[in-house]
C-alpha cells in the first residue's frame, strides 16, 4: 500500500508477538513489536503511529496502564486489547479507559486482520470528518471574507464581537453585498458551529408553502400533506436559521415567528402539540423595514425582535479599495477550477472595473469576472472583453482614439492595484510578512521592497 499504516505491537509472549508482526507485515502494514511494555510506552510519540495492539496481562506495566498512558499522549489513537482471560468486567474497564476493541486468545490471523482493518477504517473516517469540519469552519473565517476597506473592517469587527453572543441579528444592505456569507461567518464562529446552519429565502415561496417550510405540518393539515413534516426551525434545533429577504414575510407568518422568538416554541400547521427548539435567528433584507413598519406591512414588535443587533453591509461602490482584491480573488478561483492561467486585468480593464458603480455589487462583479474569463483568449482580461458585460465610458485622446485611460496611466493603474492588493494581503494576514508572501506566491524580499516603495506601514495593517 502506498501510504503504509504504522502499528505498534506490545506483548510479552515473544512468539505470539512475532507471529502477529509477520501476519500484519505480510498484509502491507509497517509494524514494530515490543515485548517490554515500559519500552513501548517510552517510544510512543503522538503522530508516529496509526494503531496500537497490546496484551492486557503483562509483567511490570500491564495493558490497562499502557492503554491509559498512550491515551494521555494521543487521545484519538485506536488501541486493540488482547487477553486470554476476557470477562465482562475487564472488557468494560478497558472500553471505559478508551480501548477501541477487545481480541480474545487464541485467535486466527484472519480475525486479527479483520479487527485491525476495522480500527484503522474507523480512525480514517473520524479524521475525514474532522478535516471536513475544519474546512467548513475555515471557509467562513472572518479573514476569508475578502476586503481591505475601512468600511468592511468596521463590519467584521462587529461580527467578531456578536458571533459568540446568542442574539438575533438583522443584516441590511443591497442585493449582492454578501449578507448570507456574513450570516455564515457569524454561525461558524459561534458556539453553535457544530450544529446546522439552514437558510431560506422568504421572498421565493408562496405564503402557504413558506409557512409549512418554516414550521412544518401535520399529516392531513392541507391537501397534499400525506405525512407529518418537520420544518426548518425544527431541523435547525441547536443551530442557526437564516431568513433572507425577511421583509417579504406574510402577516400570519410574522405573527407565528414572533411567538417563537418570544417563547422558543411553535406549532406545526394543523397540530396542537407544542414544539420547543433552541435556534438562533439571523435575518437579512435589502428593503427598508422601518418604512414597512410605518406603512403597516411589517410588525413593529417583530422588527425589534429581529433587529437586536443591526449589521449594515456597504455597497461595493463604497468599498472601492476592495474591488481589485475581489477581482483578483475571483480570477484565482476560476483559474483553479478550470485549470487556466489568466494573470489578471489589463490596465484599461482594471480602471474600468474600479470606476464602474456595480449596482449588483459583489455578486455582479463575480459573474462579470467569470464571464470575461470564459471568453478571454489572452493572458489578461481586456477592456474589449470586459465591455461585453458592463458599460464602460471611454474618453477621447489627443490622437482621436478612444480609451478609458491613456498610455501614461498604465503604471498608475498598475501601482494602484498593487498597493491596494498588498494592503489587503497584509490586513488579511495581520501584518505577518511571511504569511502574506506565502499566500501571494512571492518571496519576502519582494514584499518588503514593495512595502517600502508604496510607503505602507505594517502596523496600519494589523
Amino acid at each position: 500500500m502506498a501510504d503504509k499504516k504504522r502499528i505498534m505491537l506490545i506483548d510479552n509472549e515473544e512468539g505470539l508477538c512475532r507471529m502477529m508482526e509477520a501476519v500484519l507485515a505480510d498484509s502491507g502494514y509497517e509494524v514494530k513489536a515490543y515485548v517490554r511494555s515500559f519500552e513501548a510506552v517510552e517510544d510512543f510519540k503522538p503522530g508516529d503511529w496509526d494503531l496500537v495492539v497490546s496484551d492486557i496481562k503483562m509483567p511490570g506495566m500491564d495493558g490497562l496502564e499502557v492503554l491509559q498512558k498512550i491515551k494521555q499522549k494521543e487521545p484519538g489513537i485506536p488501541v486493540i486489547m488482547i487477553t486470554a482471560y476476557a470477562t465482562v468486567e475487564m472488557s468494560i474497564q478497558a472500553l471505559r479507559k478508551g480501548a477501541y476493541d477487545m481480541l480474545t486468545k487464541p485467535f486466527e490471523p484472519e480475525e486479527l486482520l479483520y479487527r485491525v482493518k476495522n480500527a484503522l477504517k474507523h480512525t480514517q473516517l473520524l479524521a475525514e470528518n474532522r478535516e471536513l469540519r475544519e474546512e467548513l469552519v475555515g471557509k467562513f473565517r472572518f479573514d476569508n471574507i475578502i476586503g481591505a476597506s475601512a468600511a468592511l473592517k468596521e463590519v467584521l469587527d462587529k461580527v467578531e464581537k456578536i458571533a459568540i453572543r446568542d442574539t438575533s441579528v438583522l443584516i441590511t444592505g443591497e442585493s449582492g453585498t454578501g449578507k448570507e456569507l456574513v450570516a455564515q461567518a457569524i454561525h461558524y464562529n459561534s458556539l453553535r458551529k457544530d450544529k446546522k446552519f439552514l437558510a431560506i429565502n422568504c421572498g421565493a415561496l408562496p405564503e402557504t408553502l413558506l409557512e409549512s417550510e418554516l414550521f412544518g405540518s401535520k399529516k392531513g393539515a392541507f391537501t397534499g400533506a400525506n405525512s407529518d413534516r418537520q420544518g426548518l426551525l425544527e431541523a435547525a434545533d441547536g443551530g442557526t436559521l437564516f431568513l433572507d429577504e425577511v421583509g417579504n414575510l406574510p402577516m400570519n407568518v410574522q405573527k407565528t415567528l414572533l411567538r417563537f422568538l418570544q417563547e422558543q416554541e411553535f406549532h406545526r400547521i394543523g397540530d396542537t402539540k407544542t414544539v420547543k427548539v433552541d435556534v438562533r435567528i439571523i435575518s437579512a433584507t435589502n428593503a427598508d423595514l422601518k418604512g414597512s413598519v410605518k406603512d403597516g406591512s411589517f410588525r413593529e414588535d417583530l422588527y425589534y425582535r429581529l433587529n437586536v443587533v443591526n449589521l449594515h453591509l456597504p455597497p461595493l461602490r463604497e468599498r472601492t479599495a476592495d474591488i481589485s482584491l475581489l477581482a483578483s480573488h475571483f480570477i484565482t478561483q476560476q483559474n483553479k477550477k478550470f485549470g487556466i492561467r489568466i494573470k489578471g486585468l489589463d490596465p484599461d480593464a482594471l480602471e474600468a472595473v474600479l470606476n464602474y458603480p456595480w449596482p449588483g455589487n459583489i455578486r455582479q462583479l463575480k459573474n462579470v469576472i467569470e464571464a470575461s474569463m470564459a471568453l478571454e483568449s489572452g493572458d489578461y482580461i481586456s477592456l474589449n472583453c470586459l465591455s461585453q458585460f458592463i458599460e464602460v465610458h471611454p474618453v477621447q485622446q489627443e490622437d482621436g482614439s478612444m480609451s478609458v485611460v491613456d498610455e501614461s496611466d498604465y503604471s498608475k493603474a498598475l501601482s494602484r492595484f498593487e498597493m491596494e492588493y498588498l494592503k489587503g494581503l497584509l490586513r488579511k494576514n495581520k501584518g505577518n510578512i511571511e504569511s502574506a508572501a506565502r499566500e501571494a506566491g512571492m518571496n519576502m524580499a519582494t514584499i518588503y521592497r514593495k512595502i517600502k516603495k508604496y510607503n505602507i506601514r505594517k502596523e496600519d495593517c494589523q
